[in-house]
């Protein structure tokens, strides 16, 4: 009985390491490629849309008959539809708009922090240095973020990959100790 769980939880770390290594390849690829990502994710995005536009409009034809007045599937179909094909005409901009969205919030949390740091050195705390000293580098990494493309999708590549690696480095561990 032993060794059949012993079996059992090896195959699982062994599937374990095999996604892990998925993992940090998808990861990879979004630090190579984050524009190319973005617009597939956007194309991938935009035929959703598409496809569920066309099953309203569909839906609509097919209870048009019933005099349901409350039946509102052309619009949602013609707006899923459009919204469908702005996402993969504008598949850039939305990662670009993204982008300064997230880089300016950042930035904005800098400030506060750093208007709390303040604060706290009125209030002779020795946190304020601290808390200063992060919002220096939050402000860079917003600044950094709004004006450079691919960082979004690229550090989500990297946090991925740093993810895998300590996966599979855990599972090898685990599959040693399973000996």
């Amino acid at each position: 009985m032993v060794e059949y769980i012993q079996k059992i939880l090896k195959k699982t770390g062994y599937i374990s390491i095999l996604e892990s290594i998925l993992f940090a390849i998808l990861g990879i690829i979004l630090i190579a490629k984050p524009e190319e990502t973005i617009k597939i994710i956007s194309y991938i995005l935009g035929a959703c849309f598409i496809l569920v536009g066309i099953y309203k409009i569909i839906a609509y034809v097919q209870m048009k008959e019933k005099n349901d007045i409350y039946n509102y599937h052309l619009i949602y179909g013609i707006m899923a539809i459009v919204i469908g094909l702005i996402t993969i005409i504008y598949s850039t901009t939305i990662e670009t708009v993204f982008r300064i969205i997230i880089g300016i919030w950042i930035i904005y949390s800098s400030v506060i922090r750093a208007t709390s740091a303040l604060k706290l050195k009125a209030s002779k705390s020795n946190m304020w240095i601290y808390t200063f000293l992060l919002s220096i580098v939050m402000f860079g990494c917003g600044l950094y973020i709004a004006l450079n493309e691919g960082t979004i999708i690229m550090t989500i590549g990297i946090l991925m990959l740093i993810y895998a690696v300590m996966d599979m480095i855990e599972n090898i561990i685990f599959i040693r100790y399973i000996k």
